[in-house]
């Protein structure tokens, strides 16, 4: 059941991936690591590799391919003779092979293609994925979609179906989007769900305004607003696990003391509700 086993993921996309915050998060049991080839200007790989290429084994280590370096900045690709080259090129400065490897965000090449184009493209894209598991490339493939809107339009009607889908979690995830991911979760009929940005990269103050903490079971003495709000994302939508990026070992040990507390699947359920009569008013 989602959320019953609820696992945090240490995710590296602003982190400054330093090796006291890996040692930390194993100190705390957190097994779970989440980078992608375009992090740190595309030296996440080869960094992890030369300061914690000893840490690097005791993860699950994910890491996701898409983005690639060009004249004007990152540029974007669904091409699956460059993802390809991408899962080798990760294998390589990682020093062993990932253990998922997610397409990063597909959504940036399928925004204003025709559907069958669309189609045609994710399903090349997926099934340089699915070959590259195969190979022994990684054990697990799967989609990382900062905007599952876009997915919807190519359909995914006969697709190889990902592992893992990893998407948008927390309350600053507005209506539209959850309902788009849980359309498109299955119709995929995609194995695990990941969620990511639990927080939505802001600065806090929302939490200072918001307080999610009755979206918690009783009892839940001494949890903040940002602990209860990181355990709730877990069912916004329905994960297995939420990816978050810190580095402060404090602020991680938090995280990992949320876990701890039961979400009220109720109050949740009415809170959706609520959304939706809201944007249908």
């Amino acid at each position: 059941m989602h959320g019953a086993d609820p696992r945090l993921v240490l995710g590296l996309h602003r982190s400054r991936h330093h090796r006291d915050i890996l040692t930390a998060a194993l100190d705390l049991g957190v097994t779970a690591l989440d980078t992608a080839a375009a992090y740190l200007g595309f030296r996440s790989h080869s960094v992890l590799a030369e300061t914690a290429a000893d840490l690097l084994p005791k993860f699950t280590l994910s890491t996701k391919v898409g983005f690639f370096p060009g004249a004007g900045g990152a540029e974007h690709s669904l091409d699956p003779v460059r993802l390809r080259l991408a899962i080798e090129r990760a294998a390589r400065e990682l020093g062993r092979e990932p253990d998922t490897v997610l397409l990063h965000n597909p959504e940036r090449s399928l925004l204003g293609m025709p559907p069958a184009m669309g189609h045609a493209l994710l399903g090349s894209a997926c099934t340089a994925l699915v070959d590259a598991a195969r190979d022994g490339l990684c054990r697990t493939w799967g989609v990382s979609s900062w905007d599952t809107r876009p997915l919807g339009m190519p359909r995914v009607d006969g697709l190889p179906s990902p592992d893992v889908l990893m998407v948008r979690a927390g309350f600053l995830v507005d209506i539209g989007l959850l309902d788009a991911t849980a359309v498109l979760r299955n119709a995929w009929q995609a194995g695990e769900t990941w969620g990511m940005s639990p927080f939505g990269g802001g600065d806090g103050q929302v939490w200072e305004d918001f307080d999610p903490r009755p979206f918690l079971q009783a009892p839940h003495d001494g949890l903040s607003r940002v602990q209860a709000a990181f355990r709730t994302a877990f069912h916004l939508p329905s994960a297995a696990a939420v990816a978050v990026g810190t580095d402060n070992p404090g602020h991680l040990a938090q995280l990992v003391q949320a876990l701890g507390a039961e979400v009220d699947t109720t109050a949740v359920s009415q809170y959706l509700r609520a959304l939706h009569r809201r944007r249908q008013s």
